[in-house]
């Protein structure tokens, strides 16, 4: 386990190139309002004399990770695309001098558990090097920590396909106006609901509580003018969504 600090207060650089992972290390900052999710990321990927990654600091929203990066310089952010105060999207364009920084960038790996196109291209073209999904296994994860490092583009299955469409088109996407009318916590529980899960398995899924996907549910069906979840799902895979 790395010496990983408390949100909002960022370990000081140790300098040091020992460590495991073929002597590779890599200083890393966890981006995260679940600390659950947090706490396990750190379990899993932070025994810095086996991976080589040391935890130099966490954040739970948009305000503490900028503090957090911008005190502990990290080589490279695993950044949730959904947090308090203005999402993924708002961290990277508040700490785009340090992504330009020509001598020591960091670099940004988005890590969320949506797969949405739209969160996908939203990070990409913030300046995130890279998106991958919660469902990723530990190996692999520092595996992508460490190519991101080297300034590689990495991508989970199916995702990389989103950006080249995205890049590829000089048509501005068209706008939905009933889906613009979902907050993106919203839009994460209509997908699940629209895919089949149970309200419990996507609080699961989410890290929030069962009676907070009931009421992301209602809000969803009211703002849509939607009477149950299987008109929620038809509205869906309409959209191409699920």
């Amino acid at each position: 386990m790395s010496d990983a600090t408390e949100a909002g207060e960022p370990a000081e650089p140790t300098g040091s190139d020992e460590g495991g992972a073929g002597g590779r290390r890599v200083r890393v900052v966890l981006v995260d309002d679940h600390r659950m999710f947090r706490t396990g990321v750190q379990a899993e990927i932070g025994r810095t004399d086996i991976t080589g990654v040391e935890v130099v600091g966490e954040a739970a929203d948009v305000d503490q990770a900028v503090t957090v990066i911008t005190a502990a310089r990290p080589e490279v952010v695993l950044l949730d695309v959904h947090l308090p105060g203005g999402g993924g999207v708002e961290v990277l364009r508040r700490c785009s001098p340090l992504m330009a920084d020509a001598g020591n960038p960091v670099r940004f790996l988005a890590l969320s558990v949506s797969d949405a196109a739209e969160d996908v291209i939203g990070v990409i073209r913030g300046g995130a090097r890279g998106y991958v999904t919660k469902t990723i296994t530990g190996t692999d994860l520092v595996d992508s920590i460490f190519r991101v490092q080297e300034g590689d583009a990495v991508f989970s299955p199916r995702l990389a396909g989103f950006v080249l469409d995205a890049f590829a088109s000089t048509d501005a996407p068209p706008v939905d106006e009933d889906l613009d009318r979902l907050t993106q916590r919203e839009r994460e529980v209509l997908r699940l609901i629209a895919r089949g899960y149970a309200y419990k398995e996507i609080a699961k899924q989410l890290y929030i509580s069962v009676k907070t996907v009931e009421s992301h549910v209602s809000a969803v069906l009211r703002k849509l003018q939607l009477s149950n979840r299987h008109e929620l799902t038809r509205w869906a895979t309409a959209r191409r969504l699920v």
